[in-house]
């Protein structure tokens, strides 16, 4: 070999570790992330709702560069009625359940944790699982069908090179590869920028919208001309009336801010009465945020749906057309001259970019808050670049399977949007139906079954979305119950404390030596029971002759949880000191009380078990689902790969 080759190794080795290093860097710090659904630290003194309603409106509002023309090419000249229809779903229907919500979930959890809530043991992790996997759909599409709009708004520009047309694929990857790039270095004060940047959007907007309404008004022949094309379609307002209502579902991305809505409520400062357990002034700030940016946006959306119906040609709305995704600013273009227009764009691809921003920024902090509390995630999903890596590749390959296309997109969006909705008025409707609020409970029922009927029009209309959320849904399932296989065998113990009583036994039995501990099944014993337990314990396992011994029982109270704190309770009954304790698990609980036990007293504590019947496959689908199977053997591998010296180590005998 020569000493080139000598070198080669541990310089690639040292590469390595340096790249493992700055990939991992900051593992437990995606939780934290300045974003929507951040958890601010508890000394944050938090920020007024309206500062927090820019925040979550960079996502809500910023759909106003492609709803209005998505509605135009969904409902033709039925664009206003149809938008009318959002309108009355938006104030009448999301507004109260989301209001609801806030009250249900006053931390920012929302309506997945409200509904893992509901279910108990692993149909409820289930159900996240499947709610994360639309989630998922909803924040990658929000990515990349708003990288691909601020590419239209370039490309569409009257001062953009004309090499970059018909390059709006490329110029979506390279807004995306900023957004990743951005991400990787370090993403902060995302309020201080959201501000500004969703007060001048929403000006710029009002004045196009003003300048329409000033231009229709000259000119009034248009609202005749517009009621004689749409009246010529259709036989009667009735029919029009039902049109929009089999075309609003179309529209349904109008309303994707309301989840992270209550997503910022961790962010908005609360009143000097509130407490944790009941932040009243921040319920009612939230309630406040969620009105204001409904109402707001509701104003826009139907002044946007009549000025781009009333001013724009039908056919500048189909693909390629002028007006296809970047509706308002042909008439920010057309009506105010090419500078404003030009300076239009530049907000407009400012805030779609920023609202994939908040959309990674969200992914970034939903994932870490549910799939690692479950073992459902390898330890890597804790940090922020490894996500963002694999977050940045799924939304090149979504980019390039829709063509960046922006129509295309939209029904992948909605289907997101539509489920969580769902999801959100059903949890309502079961929390007030608890409450014993029965006309609450048929409202809440009543909206459900709307947004039911809406998202099943949507996927059967454009099936694309259902299909992405299958695969995110089915990679979320795959990778999640592998990586609770790999992590069955850790200790899983957050913290282990003993009782007075327990920390009393303890210390008794310590002062004779190594503590001598019976593994029992964790149910209430006769005195009989317990004294044949230690005759046989005695007699096929070298417990030393005349020393004390402790009955260590483990109760699983719910095994689809990974981990959980450990309180050890003493007590002493029938005449035997015990020690129990409640976990996800009977080997890891116990491995985890036994490394304890040895910490606490110094002395390496022996451990004595008795063979379970059954086979090892079955034993090992009842340790994996239920939490108990053959205890000893797992329990001794916990052990194992918990403390790597023998010596160190706390023994198992088995009977």
């Amino acid at each position: 070999m020569t000493g080139a080759q000598t070198e080669t190794g541990p310089r690639q080795r040292a590469a390595k570790r340096r790249w493992r290093t700055w990939l991992l860097q900051g593992s437990e710090q995606a939780a934290q992330y300045p974003a929507p659904h951040g958890r601010p630290p508890p000394d944050h003194p938090g920020n007024p709702w309206w500062r927090i309603m820019c925040l979550s409106g960079v996502d809500y509002f910023s759909t106003l560069g492609y709803q209005p023309g998505i509605a135009a090419l969904a409902a033709g000249l039925l664009s206003p009625i149809a938008t009318l229809v959002l309108l009355a779903l938006t104030l009448f229907g999301a507004l109260p359940v989301y209001r609801r919500v806030a009250k249900e979930s006053p931390h920012g959890e929302g309506s997945i944790a409200m509904l893992e809530r509901l279910l108990t043991w692993w149909s409820g992790k289930l159900l996240v699982l499947v709610l994360l996997g639309f989630a998922a759909t909803d924040f990658v599409i929000t990515i990349t069908l708003s990288a691909a709009d601020a590419a239209a708004h370039v490309v569409e520009n009257p001062f953009a090179p004309r090499w970059m047309h018909g390059s709006g694929i490329w110029i979506t990857l390279i807004l995306i590869g900023l957004l990743g790039a951005v991400f990787l270095k370090g993403f902060h004060e995302a309020i201080g920028v959201a501000v500004p940047l969703v007060a001048a959007y929403l000006g710029l907007n009002l004045v196009v919208l003003v300048s329409a309404a000033w231009q229709v008004i000259g000119k009034p022949v248009v609202i005749g001309d517009w009621w004689s094309a749409m009246t010529a379609e259709h036989s009667s307002s009735l029919a029009m009336i039902g049109v929009a209502l089999l075309v609003f579902p179309k529209l349904a991305l109008g309303m994707s801010g309301f989840e992270t809505g209550v997503a910022v409520m961790p962010q908005i400062k609360g009143g000097p009465g509130d407490t944790y357990q009941n932040p009243a002034d921040r319920i009612r700030d939230t309630r406040k945020l969620l009105t204001t940016a409904a109402v707001t946006m509701c104003c826009f959306l139907l002044l946007s749906s009549l000025a781009t119906t009333l001013l724009i040609p039908q056919e500048a709305f189909q693909a390629g057309g002028p007006a296809n995704g970047r509706a308002l600013a042909y008439l920010a273009h057309e009506n105010l001259g090419e500078v404003f227009g030009t300076v239009y764009d530049v907000s407009t691809i400012c805030i779609l970019w920023f609202a994939g921003a908040s959309a990674l920024a969200g992914l970034l902090n939903l994932v870490p808050r549910f799939l690692p509390r479950y073992g459902m995630a390898p330890e890597w999903a804790r940090a922020v670049r490894p996500l963002v890596l694999v977050f940045m590749a799924i939304a090149v390959l979504i980019t390039v399977y829709f063509d960046a296309n922006v129509d295309k997109q939209s029904g992948a969006y909605a289907t997101g949007v539509l489920v969580l909705m769902l999801s959100a008025a059903f949890a309502s409707m079961v929390a007030v139906h608890r409450s014993g609020r029965r006309r609450a409970a048929i409202g809440f029922g009543t909206i459900t079954a709307v947004f039911a009927y809406t998202l099943v029009a949507n996927i059967i209309e454009r099936p694309d979305g259902i299909k992405i959320a299958l695969l995110f849904i089915f990679a979320i399932m795959v990778t999640s119950f592998v990586s609770r296989v790999r992590r069955a065998f850790e200790l899983r113990a957050v913290e282990v404390v003993f009782d007075d009583r327990a920390a009393q036994f303890i210390d008794e039995a310590a002062a004779e030596g190594p503590l001598q501990l019976i593994a029992n099944e964790p149910q209430e014993h006769s005195r009989a029971a317990y004294r044949e337990k230690e005759r046989s314990q005695r007699e096929e396992t070298p417990i030393p002759l005349g020393r004390q011994v402790l009955f260590l029982e483990a109760f699983v109270k719910d095994s689809s949880d990974f981990s959980a704190d450990l309180i050890v309770h003493g007590d002493e009954k029938h005449g035997v000191r015990r020690l129990r304790v409640q976990g996800t698990t009977v080997p890891n609980t116990v491995a985890a009380v036994l490394m304890a036990l040895r910490d606490r007293t110094g002395r390496i504590p022996q451990a004595y078990f008795t063979w379970t019947e059954g086979g090892p496959i079955g034993q090992l689908f009842r340790f994996l689902v239920f939490g108990s199977g053959e205890v000893a053997p797992v329990t001794r591998e916990i052990l194992r790969r918990a403390e790597p010296d023998p010596a160190r180590r706390p023994r198992v005998h088995v009977g």
